[in-house]
């Protein structure tokens, strides 16, 4: 009777033992005498010791740093660039068979085939369109880690170092850049300016002592200032407006 006991007790132990929970971010994948026997919910699970295991595989959203990589550009430019790979684990059991370490893979995946993206664009086209370089990373590595059973969400390039004496080219091209828009604003503004010009002659010409009343107008404006010396020329409208005032001979 007492071995029926003890041996309930060992049975009862070896239950409790083999209980094993799988949280709800996770996947299990049990193996049974070393082979794949099935993936496994969140929950309780037995796992019976020596003749079967459990892996618990992390389902959830992981970012990926991916470190400053050198990489020389299509127009032969050296730079440094960094990004940030986020991805999840779609398929647990391709995750543990097809793969290592997965996270690891994915990683170099990420660090070649950033080098190899950036040596198929110039460096303008890079700097431009970092959102497509980005794609084109996503897309050739999760081609790869389909097949792992890992999904790429998305690809972020973080940062672009170039060179010293590349960044002071680029800030001079810009002030050029800058200078260029700045002058082509200004004779704009003057071709402008010259039009309404013209045009303000033009009614001014055309309307008896106009030109006379603008002239006082501006002796008012000058009249406030504080300036010490004023040089005015008289327009010869005024002096022609003096001489029909003057008695006839």
């Amino acid at each position: 009777m007492q071995f029926i006991y003890v041996l309930l007790f060992l049975i009862l132990l070896l239950v409790l033992r083999s209980i094993r929970q799988v949280e709800q971010y996770q996947r299990g994948v049990k193996f049974f005498l070393g082979k794949y026997y099935k993936s496994l919910e969140p929950g309780w699970h037995l796992v019976f010791p020596i003749i079967q295991s459990l892996t618990k595989v992390d389902i959830r959203t992981k970012a990926v740093d991916v470190p400053l990589q050198e990489a020389i550009t299509r127009d032969n430019v050296s730079a440094k660039i960094n990004a940030v790979i986020y991805y999840k684990v779609v398929n647990s059991s391709k995750a543990i068979l097809e793969v290592e370490n997965f996270q690891y893979a994915v990683s170099q995946l990420a660090q070649t085939t950033m080098r190899n993206v950036v040596g198929e664009l110039e460096l303008d086209g890079l700097l431009a369109n970092r959102d497509a370089a980005a794609d084109r990373i996503k897309e050739i590595v999760e081609g790869m880690t389909d097949k792992w059973g890992v999904l790429v969400e998305t690809v972020e390039l973080k940062d672009i170092i170039l060179p010293d004496d590349m960044q002071r080219t680029i800030a001079k091209q810009a002030e050029a850049e800058r200078e260029k828009r700045a002058v082509i604003i200004n004779a704009e503004g003057e071709l402008i300016a010259s039009t309404k010009l013209a045009e303000a002659a033009k009614i001014l010409s055309a309307a008896p002592g106009a030109l006379h009343l603008r002239t006082l107008n501006t002796i008012n404006d000058v009249s406030s200032d504080q300036s010490n010396t004023i040089v005015f020329a008289l327009p010869l409208e005024v002096l022609r407006a003096f001489d029909k005032i003057s008695p006839e001979k």
